[in-house]
């Protein structure tokens, strides 16, 4: 069994991508690099450097003959989407339509789409927000992410290419840009084990829900195996995190001394978002296992050990 990986030089893609390869998976990784690392790659996985928008696209298809996709590359920044919105759209929907095209006349089972439980829902009209919730994003982010579970089904209905999307909640983690947007964890960690201020957007009382990227991993491979022809699956802990408790958590683990410092509220940024995973447990069998004191506890050890600290 072969699978495609874009974006596998990532953050959460490099550990989808080492799982595969542990449970016997034959891997081809496509990633730009443009935030991705070549030192997450894992060397046994074949790996193009491309940018998935590429007509050379067509050649790796030709070439490797995936059984199955996994997409995790994309445009993930909610900022940049609010100052870019045509970008955002042109990564995020033109970049998968070009790599849901390829799937499609050249024989792929299955795809797996990482979409955004984050943003795809907006402001919650009730919590934990289920996959039956309103989808009313904010935000260009958002919206371009559940374009492209639209033309998944499209492509289901019309060529009976199987698939399955996961909305991510907050994933966290060992290999997390902490100099990024998305990752609060990874950024709060840097700023604490450097000993600079810690920044919080806004009052810090927003919540989210964080999952730790090892059960996040295990989640992509059931999705993948999963006999079940198409779904869309919340991957959440249905519990509501405040960043400043996640501040409190993460100044004890790492003996930081110092108090945040509060900065303006993010444009295009939900309050409270928080999944329910309740459909995940019965069709594909997850549920996450790390609590997230025990995943901060891993996620400090790795870049204690990363800085040498």
């Amino acid at each position: 069994m072969k699978v495609l990986v874009t974006g596998g030089a990532g953050f959460i893609g490099s550990h989808v991508v080492d799982l595969y390869l542990e449970r016997g998976f034959e891997v081809v990784v496509v990633d730009d690099l443009s935030s991705g690392k070549e030192s997450n790659l894992n060397p046994d996985a074949t790996f193009y450097k491309l940018d998935i928008r590429s007509p050379e696209l067509v050649q790796i298809f030709e070439r490797e003959r995936p059984d199955y996709i996994n997409h995790h590359a994309a445009q993930a920044e909610v900022r940049f989407s609010m100052e870019n919105p045509l970008a955002d759209a042109d990564i995020n929907i033109l970049g998968s339509l070009n790599l849901l095209e390829n799937a499609r006349h050249h024989g792929v089972k299955r795809i797996v789409y990482i979409s955004s439980g984050g943003a795809v829902y907006g402001e919650p009209v009730y919590l934990p927000c289920d996959e039956k919730h309103p989808v009313i994003p904010i935000c260009p982010y958002g919206a371009s992410k559940y374009m492209f579970e639209q033309y998944l089904h499209m492509y289901h209905f019309n060529y009976g290419l199987e698939y399955a999307v996961l909305r991510y909640a907050n994933i966290y983690g060992p290999r997390q840009n902490p100099h990024g947007e998305a990752g609060v964890v990874a950024i709060f960690i840097g700023q604490m084990l450097r000993n600079k201020n810690a920044i919080i957007n806004g009052d810090g009382e927003q919540e989210r829900d964080f999952v730790y990227v090892k059960d996040c991993a295990a989640a992509n491979l059931l999705a993948t195996t999963s006999t079940v022809s198409h779904g869309v699956y919340n991957l959440g802990n249905s519990i509501g995190t405040s960043v400043n408790e996640l501040f409190q958590t993460l100044k004890q683990l790492t003996e930081y001394e110092r108090e945040p410092v509060h900065g303006p509220v993010k444009l295009g940024e939900t309050r409270r978002i928080y999944l329910s995973a309740v459909r995940a447990s019965q069709d594909l069998g997850w549920s996450p296992e790390t609590g997230l004191e025990a995943g901060l506890e891993q996620t400090v050890a790795y870049y204690r050990d990363l800085n040498g600290s």
